[in-house]
């Protein structure tokens, strides 16, 4: 794509993701930055600067709003924003459907590093007898677990399911206060929330004599950029919705 027909606007410019986002793009030389929307901000803005794709980095109460305002103008997106279940998805892709030239591209991290390892803890965990998830984020995130480690749990779990391997095994009877963490798709998930942490995930793989630990950390949001300006530059040549920055990146998922 040339430099104009890549217009964005981010939506969450004033949060930290937001802010690094403004500043990727601002500096891409093939994209032009033409609007950055708060909270308080009308979504009429996106339309009127003359966006072809959004970035949204906002919350979730507002994303599926969000991208239901640029898919039905015809504007691409791509949405680092949280919430995303299964019935959302869905009405989202109902709307494609009517839409079947705007591409969306839902992804739960932008680290190319975080994609891969988690492309390797769904390729490893049909191997494992056990398999658990840690992930370690800032304490003024608002969602646990979060997206990159449900999405993680997801995919591991379908690998096992497919390989004909059992849920792990675990003796626990007792857990009143919910010590053994979250369950996804048979996959323990526990939560940390710690001052000075960015973003950090562990897959845990243990069977008999051995255990396999795949660890990926973001020490800086910075790490995210490139997975931004990925999706910004292919989110036009991919109709629909693409769930995931592994569906741009080959890796068989």
């Amino acid at each position: 794509m040339s430099q104009a027909e890549i217009r964005v606007a981010v939506l969450g410019a004033r949060g930290r993701m937001g802010t690094e986002a403004v500043s990727a793009v601002d500096g891409a030389e093939d994209m032009e930055l033409v609007a950055r929307l708060g909270r308080s901000d009308s979504l009429d803005l996106v339309r009127e600067s003359g966006a072809t794709h959004i970035v949204d980095l906002s919350v979730p109460d507002a994303t599926e709003e969000n991208v239901r305002f640029a898919v039905e103008h015809g504007i691409h997106a791509v949405v680092g924003t949280t919430g995303w279940d299964d019935e959302r998805l869905g009405r989202l892709q109902a709307l494609l459907a009517q839409h079947p030239d705007t591409g969306v591209l839902i992804a739960p991290n932008f680290a190319l590093g975080s994609v891969l390892a988690t492309a390797f803890a769904a390729k490893a965990a049909r191997y494992f007898e056990s398999a658990e998830i840690i992930e370690l984020h800032h304490p003024d995130k608002v969602d646990a677990p979060s997206g990159t480690a449900a999405r993680t749990a997801q995919l591991m779990g379908r690998a096992r399911r497919e390989a004909g391997v059992a849920p792990s095994p675990d003796a626990t009877t007792q857990d009143p206060d919910g010590a053994r963490g979250a369950t996804v798709e048979d996959v323990h998930v526990h939560a940390v929330r710690l001052r000075g942490l960015v973003a950090h995930q562990e897959v845990l793989l243990g069977s008999a004599g051995e255990q396999l630990t795949l660890r990926h950390d973001s020490f800086d949001r910075a790490s995210f950029m490139p997975g931004v300006l990925l999706g910004l530059r292919t989110v036009a040549s991919r109709p629909g919705l693409t769930h995931g920055l592994d569906g741009y990146l080959d890796l068989g998922l």
